[in-house]
């Protein structure tokens, strides 16, 4: 079996139609969806109209009511018979994934694992509602403070993790009680399509999640953001994106929660284990082939081990093995589409054009598909744009630094504050670095935070709000406050 037929084949029986108060709506209008390993199409999705957008949002408007005032332990019982489903179907979404994404099967499988967590922990979640009583300070009243469902979502997901960014968000609004429209990327919507019947059949009622695939994101999501009865805007994605969203939330005071760029530094300072650093700077950069927000972009290593940790990871890089998602030997498949390559490309001749070196990879790889060549370069200058700019892809750019006070004023100096990575021999100068970061999570010796249990989540311009965690269902949920006479 040719690989283009093996991402058919992963492909096939996904219901391409929308998702609208529980039945499969067809359309005229229908997009394709390809294969960034050879470029070919795998399937064609419905590509909904601002029209059908909102006759999604009247389904969910009116199912809000009935799903709010289900029982918390109910809903609880179907995220958790969701999570079973999923794992019991582990292969299948790993290669739907590995097919319209491009990660490596082995990726997609781990994407399988940590998306259905979120599922597990919010089913956990829902069963516990916070709530208080107290007596107010004067005596005069009692207190009675209770969270309640937000009302209808709009979730917008990436195309980078389509089932763990799917997950993270629903499991959450459902968990509150909140129905929700979903509008995945159109590079990956099968794996999102495919988990939203997987919840039909776990229990979740009609109407409470519905699914609009569309070319038209601006039109559509514009046009639901403007109605008035989406209350909770939740979105992963660019920055820039996310700035237009914010203000078109604006004009019904809409709560956003924004998950959006990032430029992580990963710094090595002098005394740290170089091997541990270079197998957490493998993890913080080639998870997912570079492709997520949390991806290690600058590498700040001080200058005494610099040419050490540049030449094991070049090592280390060089060895990886390039190909598509679906072959079991692959370690690093295809970026997105060609855009994303062409970028590549860009940053790093912008990159040697400013004194930088290569040391391994540099250029597109030739033939079928938008492969890259897995690269390191040293000398990379703060004026090189892959130094500001988020590089969302297998290109490792490494920088000295003489002192660490230097190395976090540098890693500081961007908009964005996600996620920053630091190796260190010493834990009590490491937490005190940490307190001096400016982001809103912080790897110390270690090149993976993602965890349902862990508030995901920026600050500056890399977003607002927190996915996961016990923080992540409270943007889903109003506070309500009852005065009681004494």
């Amino acid at each position: 079996m040719t690989v283009a037929t093996d991402a058919v084949t992963a492909a096939a029986g996904i219901r391409s139609g929308l998702l609208i108060g529980g039945e499969r709506i067809t359309t005229e209008d229908v997009f394709e969806v390809l294969d960034p390993a050879t470029g070919e199409p795998i399937a064609q999705v419905a590509d909904a109209t601002v029209a059908q957008g909102l006759a999604a949002l009247d389904s969910v408007s009116a199912a809000a009511p009935a799903w709010a005032a289900v029982p918390s332990r109910e809903r609880a019982e179907i995220l958790r018979r969701a999570f079973d489903a999923v794992l019991g179907r582990r292969e299948e979404f790993a290669r739907l994934i590995s097919a319209e994404m491009g990660k490596p099967l082995a990726e997609a499988r781990a994407e399988v694992d940590y998306g259905a967590e979120f599922l597990r922990w919010y089913s956990e979640e829902a069963a516990r509602p916070a709530g208080e009583y107290r007596r107010s300070p004067d005596g005069g009243s009692r207190l009675l403070v209770s969270r309640r469902p937000i009302g209808p979502c709009l979730l917008i997901t990436p195309w980078n993790f389509p089932l763990a960014m799917a997950t993270r968000k629903i499991a959450a609004a459902l968990a509150a009680g909140c129905t929700a429209i979903v509008k995945p990327a159109p590079q990956t919507p099968l794996t999102t399509i495919k988990f939203a019947e997987l919840l039909l059949e776990a229990g979740v009622p009609a109407g409470v999640l519905n699914v609009v695939t569309t070319l038209d994101a601006a039109g559509v999501c514009g046009a639901l953001l403007a109605d008035g009865r989406i209350r909770k805007l939740s979105f992963t994605g660019s920055t820039a994106v996310g700035r237009l969203l914010i203000a078109q939330c604006g004009r019904h005071v809409v709560r956003p929660s924004m998950e959006l760029g990032g430029n992580a530094p990963f710094i090595v300072d002098a005394d740290a284990d170089l091997e541990r650093a270079v197998d957490g700077a493998m993890v913080a950069k080639m998870r997912n082939m570079g492709e997520a927000c949390t991806a290690a972009n600058r590498f700040l290593v001080h200058r005494s081990v610099a040419e050490e940790f540049s030449t094991l990871l070049a090592q280390r890089m060089a060895a990886l093995a390039v190909g598509p998602g679906l072959e079991s030997a692959s370690q690093v498949g295809p970026v997105i589409d060609e855009a994303a390559r062409e970028k590549l490309t860009g940053l790093v001749d912008d990159a040697v054009a400013q004194g930088a070196q290569i040391r391994t990879g540099g250029k597109p790889i030739s033939g079928p598909g938008t492969f890259f060549e897995p690269t390191v370069l040293t000398g990379v200058v703060a004026g090189a744009r892959m130094f500001s700019e988020e590089i969302f892809g297998p290109v490792a750019g490494i920088t000295p630094f003489d002192d660490l006070d230097e190395a976090v004023r540098v890693a500081n100096a961007t908009e964005y504050g996600l996620v920053a990575y630091l190796y260190s021999g010493n834990v009590e100068r490491a937490l005190r670095t940490a307190e001096q970061l400016d982001f809103g999570m912080v790897g110390i010796n270690r090149a993976l935070v993602s965890n349902a249990a862990a508030p995901f989540g920026g600050i500056k311009q890399s977003g607002l709000g927190r996915e996961g965690g016990r923080e992540g269902i409270n943007d889903y949920l109003d506070l309500q406050y009852v005065a009681l006479d004494a």
